[in-house]
């Protein structure tokens, strides 16, 4: 083992060590059980920040030096759609969402839609959860094995195993901590990026870059559709961003939520500058790598002294983390709180941690297992992942906010429906990264089963009639236009779509068109069937269920 890999591992333990200690000191601030899933709503807008500072720019910050070393600075894209996302839950959602003192988006599925809904969803949500913690973790772990050769499944379960230590005990106290120690120990990965960055490349070596590969240096190099593709997964992951509502619903007020959000925002800025910096440089000191978190460990490792490079690969390390720790705890909550809330409604708060933990316990053996099927491809997973979640609770989330109308056997179809349709396109496509069926992400295929479902087995179901209102039918009409003209340019440009892989969220946009116009125009023949929306309920009374 390098000298570097002895100063990492010696530095990783301390740390880790750090993030158990204190983890277990902010069980013992605990004022009650309550507090396990919100931490008792006391957070500052600081503490939110961190918190949304450890998940998104920390994850986004492994993606990006990922990214920019294949692409150059046209990885800035993804950060800039990560903070799109970020800004969009803090101007639309925060607020509400903290009125109504939501915990989960399976939790608000459940108050919609009952019990089957709530139980359905919470299983997807709480078993897709360690796939994305898997994701980030496989890109740690890679830069791991390049400095110490732990094998990459070693080094993920290690991970499993301190997820748990820290969050098992604390809850959503020991996810801030950990945040706030994650953020810090990121920006001391901040400052030794910019020192290797002042030794190495020097501005000879950049210009002879810039000449040898000009297109490292040009905004689309990662090509439109990948482009399009980013800002299009984090848009429509705005209404599903569990974890990311759960720690900002610890605020003490919808404000400081809201605050928090919009400073993380800012914080974020820099570490998607750095990440796109220390990947073209690696790409250039390092060149024709083919695992890019390997080429940016030989050139961190090459131009800093063994004791900062390991600083260096803590703070990565602490990225991980800070993605893979609020995706635990938040899968756990689905699984434990929500799905044991399905099974047992009358459940104590105390019995409802107790499952919580029980479901840590069990998602963290997922997360190993996991691991052990397939550790070579963070990509891989991100996509399992977020076609099956997505495809299952994008409609009935959606209805829940904004349209009465939905039945509950119409949710429980939609949540199976997108699930399946999802997870057999994927099949499909021989479950490749990168070459799907038709050229077609499957994730789109999975939200329009799920929202054509919704909606006819709702109209099947109901006696409905357009709305009375004209300015909901003039809405309604709105949308139906614009899915029909989505639709003409789509037939008229199928090839040019097909050419860049649109095709799939073209289908999707002209899909959600009609969902839309259905929402906006559609209501009840029979007012004793109305079902109040979860906008138009009062603060201190649930959404009523049909």
């Amino acid at each position: 083992m390098s000298a570097v890999g002895i100063w990492t591992l010696g530095l990783a333990l301390a740390y880790t060590a750090w993030l158990v200690i204190g983890g277990r000191w902010m069980v013992a601030r605990q004022e009650s059980r309550a507090n396990f899933f919100v931490s008792g709503r006391s957070f500052s807008p600081w503490t939110v920040a961190f918190c949304i500072t450890g998940l998104f720019s920390g994850s986004s910050y492994i993606a990006i030096v990922e990214l920019s070393y294949r692409t150059g600075i046209s990885a800035v894209w993804y950060g800039v759609a990560e903070t799109v996302q970020v800004l969009l839950i803090a101007l639309l959602l925060v607020k509400p969402l903290r009125r109504k003192l939501v915990v989960t988006v399976t939790g608000i599925i459940g108050d919609r839609f009952g019990r089957s809904a709530q139980g359905i969803s919470a299983l997807i949500t709480g078993f897709t959860f360690p796939m994305y913690s898997l994701a980030t973790s496989i890109a740690f772990a890679s830069a791991l094995y390049a400095i110490t050769d732990i094998a990459l499944w070693q080094s993920i379960t290690l991970t499993a195993i301190i997820l748990l230590a820290f969050l098992v005990f604390g809850g959503m106290r020991s996810v801030a901590f950990s945040q706030t120690m994650n953020v810090i120990m990121i920006f001391v990965m901040f400052a030794v990026g910019i020192w290797a960055l002042v030794v190495s490349p020097g501005s000879g070596e950049i210009a002879e870059f810039s000449a040898d590969r000009p297109e490292m240096f040009e905004p689309a190099n990662a090509g439109v559709s990948l482009i399009v593709a980013w800002f299009g997964t984090f848009i429509v992951n705005v209404p599903l961003a569990q974890a990311a509502f759960q720690m900002s619903m610890s605020a003490r007020t919808p404000e400081d939520g809201q605050k928090g959000l919009f400073l993380a925002a800012v914080i974020g800025i820099p570490l998607i500058l750095l990440g796109i910096f220390v990947g073209v440089a690696a790409a250039m000191v390092v060149p024709d790598t083919g695992l890019p978190l390997v080429a940016i460990s030989e050139y961190i490792s090459g131009a800093l002294p063994p004791w900062a490079a390991a600083l260096f690969f803590v703070g990565m390390w602490a990225c991980a983390l800070g993605w893979a720790g609020p995706c635990q705890f938040s899968g756990a909550t689905s699984l434990g709180r929500d799905f044991g809330r399905a099974i047992r409604p009358k459940a104590t708060q105390a019995e409802l941690v107790r499952y919580t933990r029980i479901a840590l316990i069990g998602l963290t053996a997922v997360l190993i297992g996991l691991s052990l099927l397939r550790s070579e491809q963070s990509a891989w997973w991100n996509i399992m992942a977020w076609t099956l979640r997505n495809g299952a609770t994008f409609a009935p989330v959606l209805a829940a906010f904004f349209w009465p109308l939905a039945t509950r056997t119409a949710a429980v179809s939609a949540l199976l429906g997108g699930f399946g349709a999802g997870l057999g396109w994927y099949a499909l496509s021989g479950f490749s990264a990168t070459d799907f069926f038709l050229g077609t992400h499957p994730v789109w295929i999975g939200m329009i089963v799920n929202m054509a479902t919704l909606v006819v087995v709702s109209l099947t179901q109901v006696q409905w009639r357009p709305s009375p209102s004209p300015q909901a039918r003039g809405r309604g009409a709105a949308a139906l236009f614009s899915a029909g003209t989505v639709a003409v340019l789509t037939a008229l440009k199928w090839e040019w779509l097909a050419s860049y892989g649109l095709t799939g969220l073209a289908l999707f946009l002209v899909t959600l068109g009609l969902f839309a116009a259905a929402f906006l125009a559609i209501v009840s023949k029979d007012p004793a069937e109305f079902v109040t929306s979860f906008w138009e309920t009062s603060e201190e009374q649930p959404v009523t269920t049909r």
